[in-house]
């Protein structure tokens, strides 16, 4: 089976400017015989509500319904090797790159990014708020044996984690079960359960805004460029998976790259903060 990728419409931007990209040729875009994608993705975009804000738009141009299994990165990719889903969009660029270097992926696009943030209790025991780094916070975190969540689910976030850690020198593993506790749950649950021990634990920012039981938690450490957390959207390899969806699924990710699904991306906000910033096009 021979395919070729069709460029992403954002590259003709000028065009879907000029108003010459309606709904109705949207919608020519997609095989009639198919008007439903599964999309592989994570915890995070959808308890955030970015999917409830974006996919009922999508929806009404398109006539594509998109169904979301939300999971960690981790698994989610692994669902899409398997061939359990149309498009990936998920946040850990290495394992998506080495998704595509497999055959599994046709071609891996820059979504949008936040950036992930330390949360923890005000009397923050570690003295995370004089950190300069991430590395340096986890430094701290170790030395005074204070208690941490970690999802510990190979998620986007733990793979995050677990590369800082590794930066820092430190293996918490070998503190399973005593000062490094691992839920095995979403990010959701972590926080649930960080707070619930008191406990510092690594958030992306969307899901700590959107995430309603706080109690007295404060962000303990952000702003460090290796903080940064990138969203890539891939189309799952038809030469893998003949059953792919490839026009419907193409027809999502030409759309979430468009400059019209970048600025609804950039439109969604909770609490007057902007969740995800959109960036397609960067490498």
């Amino acid at each position: 089976m021979t395919y070729t990728v069709r460029k992403p419409l954002r590259l003709i931007a000028v065009t879907a400017l000029a108003g010459f990209i309606t709904a109705a040729s949207w919608a020519s875009i997609v095989a009639a015989d198919d008007d439903s994608i599964i999309l592989q993705s994570t915890t995070s975009t959808l308890n955030s509500g970015l999917y409830d804000f974006l996919l009922p738009e999508f929806t009404a141009k398109t006539g594509i319904t998109v169904n979301v299994v939300a999971v960690g990165t981790g698994q989610a990719i692994k669902n899409a090797v398997n061939g359990d889903g149309d498009v990936l969009l998920v946040h850990a660029k290495p394992a998506e790159e080495k998704f595509v270097a497999d055959g599994f992926g046709v071609e891996r696009f820059d979504v949008m990014y936040n950036d992930f943030i330390v949360v923890g209790l005000p009397s923050d025991p570690a003295g995370l708020r004089e950190a300069k780094t991430a590395t340096d916070a986890l430094t701290r975190i170790a030395k005074a044996d204070a208690l941490f969540a970690s999802r510990g689910d190979n998620s986007g976030t733990h793979k995050k984690e677990m590369s800082l850690w590794k930066s820092a020198g430190i293996d918490p593993t070998t503190a399973s079960g005593e000062w490094y506790r691992e839920t095995g749950s979403g990010m959701g649950a972590t926080l649930n359960a960080a707070v619930g021990m008191g406990a510092y634990t690594m958030t992306d920012r969307a899901t700590w805004i959107s995430f309603k039981n706080k109690g007295d938690y404060i962000i303990v450490l952000e702003g460090d460029d290796a903080l940064f957390n990138q969203y890539g959207i891939t189309l799952v390899n038809p030469q893998k998976h003949p059953h792919v969806n490839v026009k419907a699924g193409q027809a999502f990710i030409d759309w979430i790259l468009s400059d019209e699904g970048q600025a609804k991306i950039a439109a969604y906000t909770l609490d007057g903060q902007q969740l995800f910033f959109p960036n397609a096009g960067t490498k």
